[in-house]
Formats: C-alpha cells, sequence, structure tokens
C-alpha cells in the first residue's frame, strides 16, 4: 500500500515538471518576437511601411449603375490602388518569392481561389494563385458584370454575368505578376492577381503586415508589388524552424 502511494506522488511529481517545462518554453517563444520561433515555423514574416503624405484618395461615382448606389447605401466609395492604413503602412502588397527556390516543385493544390463581385467592386482587391490552379469568378450583385482579365504571358478573357449567373472558372498556364482585372460594365471596379508556381506568397492586410510559413531554408530574393508606389526586392536567409523578418518601405510620390 505505502508502494502504490510512492508510485502515485512521483506521478503526480513527473506531470509537474513536465508541464512547468511546457510553460516554460511557451513563456520563451512568445518572448521571442516575430523574428523568434514561437511558432516553430520556417519562413518570413514583417511589414510594409510607407513614408511620406498619404495621398488624398479619389471617390468612385457609381451614377451610371442605380443597383451599385443603391447597394452601396449612398456611401462614399474609393479607389483602392493607392490606399494606405491608418498605421501608416500599406494594404494589396502582394508578397511573393522572385528568386531561391532552385529545384522547388508543387503541384497546383485542389482549393478553389475566388474573386467575388460584390456591391460593384472586386473581392478580394489583390490576390494570388498557383499555376493550375482554379480561380472562381462569382457575382453576389443583382447587376450584369463583365470579367475582363488582361494578362500578358497568359490568355486573355472576358465574360459576362448577368444577375443570379453561375460562377465560372479559370486557370492560368504561366506565372505572371500581376494580372490586371477590369470591369467593361463599371469602369471603376480593378483587381489584380499575381499566378506563381509555388505555395509562397502573401498579401498584406489592413495592419500592412504578412507572413509566409513552410519556406525552405536557404536564400532568397523576395518581390513586393503594389499598384500605385511601386515595386521593390529584398535579400533574406531563412533558417530551420525560425521566422525571419523583411520589412519593406514605400514613399509617396
Amino acid at each position: 500500500m505505502r508502494r502504490t502511494k510512492i508510485a502515485e506522488v512521483m506521478a503526480l511529481l513527473v506531470v509537474f515538471w513536465a508541464g512547468m517545462g511546457r510553460a516554460a518554453l511557451a513563456a520563451g517563444a512568445g518572448a521571442s518576437g516575430r523574428s523568434g520561433t514561437g511558432s516553430m515555423g520556417t519562413g518570413i514574416e514583417g511589414v510594409v511601411h510607407f513614408e511620406g503624405a498619404h495621398p488624398k484618395l479619389k471617390p468612385i461615382l457609381m451614377n451610371q449603375d442605380a443597383y451599385c448606389m443603391k447597394v452601396n447605401q449612398g456611401a462614399t466609395v474609393y479607389f483602392q490602388d493607392e490606399e494606405v492604413n491608418s498605421n501608416n503602412t500599406l494594404p494589396n502588397v502582394f508578397i511573393y518569392v522572385e528568386s531561391g527556390l532552385k529545384n522547388y516543385h508543387a503541384q497546383a493544390p485542389s482549393a478553389v481561389v475566388t474573386l467575388n463581385q460584390i456591391k460593384c467592386m472586386y473581392a478580394p482587391h489583390v490576390l494570388g494563385i498557383m499555376v493550375g490552379q482554379k480561380l472562381k469568378v462569382v457575382s453576389s450583385d443583382l447587376t450584369t458584370h463583365n470579367i475582363h482579365a488582361m494578362p500578358k504571358n497568359n490568355r486573355s478573357w472576358n465574360q459576362s454575368q448577368t444577375p443570379g449567373a453561375p460562377p465560372f472558372t479559370k486557370v492560368f498556364t504561366h506565372t505572371e505578376i500581376m494580372v490586371p482585372v477590369k470591369c467593361n460594365q463599371h469602369p471603376w471596379m480593378s483587381a489584380y492577381i499575381g499566378v506563381v508556381s509555388n505555395p509562397f506568397y502573401a498579401v498584406t492586410g489592413n495592419r500592412g503586415t504578412y507572413s509566409i510559413e513552410g519556406l525552405p531554408p536557404g536564400h532568397y530574393t523576395i518581390g513586393a508589388w503594389t499598384a500605385a508606389f511601386g515595386t521593390a526586392t529584398e535579400q533574406v536567409d531563412v533558417e530551420a524552424g525560425r521566422m525571419a523578418t523583411l520589412d519593406f518601405t514605400f514613399h509617396g510620390r
């Protein structure tokens, strides 16, 4: 009986110290910041900064389509290309691997990328897709759209969607940074598609941040594309088990 109790106490101590060890590891990971190993991932992450006066965004006049005016309930909608976040960072920046993957090969994923038309705007404004991956174009609007992709390295397409029409799918066969998309019915509508040969890309959001995980260790040239402020490239070394920090800075005109 006494031996049984001693064994139980020893087992409880093992569980306690194991838990303390895990807590210490978690605390260390949390303190390491953006360039640390908190997620135990391998890749890059960073922020796209903006320096200079924020451009004055141009309002969109939708009065040529009564539906577009109605669905936006009188709110002013602005062109998105020159948008700057309130924390002096940029949204809608396409981040991708320009070189360094060497002999890396990836199959197109089965997951479908969706481009929606909602409130007479494309959503998202900037998106990425792999060569061979399906792009599904849908419309949430009760008005006719005409989706016109204008690539240089891929076949262009121009297709209408009437209210209630089913989605249609397209596939890009070549890499291209970027493919502009417009709507022939609504000239203010625009989107940009980055077509890449690997899954290592990202688009910044309303905090200007990005993260690309799973990138194999190595030396890379990383590209950053914007619709209004040009492009940039930076070099980075990626180590196993670490998220390297790589920031970009763009300037106003």
